[in-house]
């Protein structure tokens, strides 16, 4: 192990507003999920308002709880890592606060717009054209600060985690751009520069790599750095974490046309995204086995580390959601997922078991050290937070694969004269127990948010500008 001790005071103002606000926005995009949940157990809940129906507040919550808490989470803990394993400060103070006022202005931006009904009907790409510009820049000048900190580094090697955060920042900037390509024709109103099947098959060539790099490549990124510090082990393999790198990257972007099935897509199409989608298999449980086998020979810490517990778990709910993929991408299985709530099981089996779990547990490991504290508030706190999470995401994703498999088999149930065997509304009441339960599973979990709040409000309101400061001056050892 090699030790350099470096002067330098990182940057850790802007770690530490990103942090803060990983929690906030966790707390009301959660809080807002809970409540269109509620909506389809309750549809009063709609309030007779246009603005608060469904339709209008799901693609709210999708923007809140992805790009807003799961968001400030990466750019956060990406500005952290990058200045630990570099051992340098970002490369400008001015550029990664633009970055930060800039992401909170197009969060705010969303709030305001999707509700009046504002939105260019895109998956995950809602937003109209001002607001993508200004998500353009921001996130061009995200890239700006971080690859020019690991140009200016003092260590000679770039540490893997920055491998996956720099392909998840240059891709995430890709697919935006691309697939945002459009044509205003007023100030909240634009068309698609593309038509028919291409504007499908670039929109799910986005949407699902809006899965495949924002929500997976750049949370790797943040599980090869806060694994192994919580576990205080080196990674198991530090070859497969590479071998990991290339062949996600390289077969991830591929997957897309797997929402597409049964459309207008050619059909050589939707069999290559397939056949890439089962593929990819093999360098996701690569990287869920790197990070589990970190564990070896502290398995024990376990059972007193609640922070360890959420990112192993983390782990787990990766390895199973990047399992049920792929299967879900076979033909003959989407014939009967698609369009159920079996799709939407899966999608938060990785959002709230994979990247809020794991968004958690670096912000239990990241915070006090921002502040300048030991450790957190309270262990007990971290303890009650994760059982919170873990229950509330088994009783969500369990109801949803029921509720989807019913709604699969109801809906091509035929009569012997070919006629349909049961109507839409009698799928719908063989949903509603479901739909009960996941509104529960899904207020479990958002309760856990606030357990969370008030233990980082006791850590920080602890600290001291003077101790939070001095936290960034700390000597750097390179064990990396």
């Amino acid at each position: 192990m090699s030790t350099a001790i470096s002067p330098t005071a990182y940057n850790y103002k802007v770690v530490r507003q990103f942090a803060i606000m990983t929690v906030v926005w966790g707390i009301l995009g959660m809080g807002l999920g809970v409540f269109i949940a509620s909506q389809l157990v309750w549809p009063e809940l709609n309030l007779g308002l246009e603005w608060t129906t469904f339709g209008r507040l799901r693609p709210l919550h999708t923007n809140l709880v992805i790009f807003a808490f799961g968001g400030c989470a990466l750019f956060g803990t990406s500005y952290y890592v990058v200045q630990r394993t570099c051992q340098t400060r970002l490369i400008s103070d001015a550029l990664a606060a633009f970055t930060f006022w800039g992401w909170q202005a197009v969060i705010i931006g969303a709030i305001i717009t999707l509700p009046l009904g504002y939105t260019t009907t895109k998956e995950y790409a809602e937003l109209e054209w001002p607001l993508a510009i200004l998500l353009a820049i921001v996130w061009v000048v995200y890239g700006i600060v971080f690859f020019g900190t690991i140009t200016k580094r003092k260590t000679k090697h770039i540490y893997v985690g920055n491998w996956f955060y720099g392909a998840f920042i240059i891709v995430t900037a890709m697919l935006h751009i691309v697939n945002h390509a459009s044509l205003p024709v007023s100030f909240f109103k634009s068309y698609s520069a593309y038509a028919g099947a291409t504007d499908a098959m670039i929109q799910w060539w986005y949407g699902h790599n809006a899965v495949g790099f924002f929500l997976t490549t750049g949370f790797l990124g943040m599980m090869y750095y806060f694994v192994p510090k919580q576990a205080e082990r080196p990674i198991y393999s530090y070859r497969l974490s590479i071998v990991h790198f290339w062949a996600l990257i390289t077969l991830y972007i591929w997957a897309g046309p797997h929402h597409l099935h049964y459309t207008a897509l050619p059909d050589w199409a939707q069999s290559l995204g397939m056949a890439m989608s089962i593929i990819l298999l093999a360098p996701s449980w690569g990287g869920m086995i790197n990070g589990m086998m970190t564990l070896s020979g502290a398995w024990h810490k376990l059972r007193t580390d609640p922070i360890l517990r959420f990112l192993v778990v983390s782990l787990a709910f990766y390895g199973m959601s990047t399992f049920e993929g792929p299967m879900m991408a076979i033909k003959t299985v989407n014939s009967l997922s698609h369009y159920t709530d079996w799709t939407i099981g899966h999608v938060h089996a990785g959002a709230l078991g994979w990247v809020a779990m794991i968004s958690i547990g670096a912000m239990y490991h990241m915070i006090p050290r921002i502040y300048g504290q030991k450790q957190m508030y309270s262990t007990s706190l971290i303890n009650t937070h994760f059982w919170l999470a873990t229950i509330g995401t088994v009783l969500y994703i369990a109801s949803m694969w029921v509720n989807g498999i019913t709604q699969g088999l109801m809906w091509r149930a035929i009569n012997d004269d070919g006629t349909l065997t049961y109507s839409f509304v009698e799928a719908l009441q063989a949903s509603h127990p479901g739909f009960i339960v996941r509104a529960i599973g899904g207020a479990i979990f958002a309760s856990g948010m606030l357990f969370m709040a008030y233990n980082v409000f006791r850590t920080v309101r602890a600290s001291n500008p003077v101790e939070a400061e001095a936290a960034s001056k700390i000597a750097v050892v390179g064990a990396h």
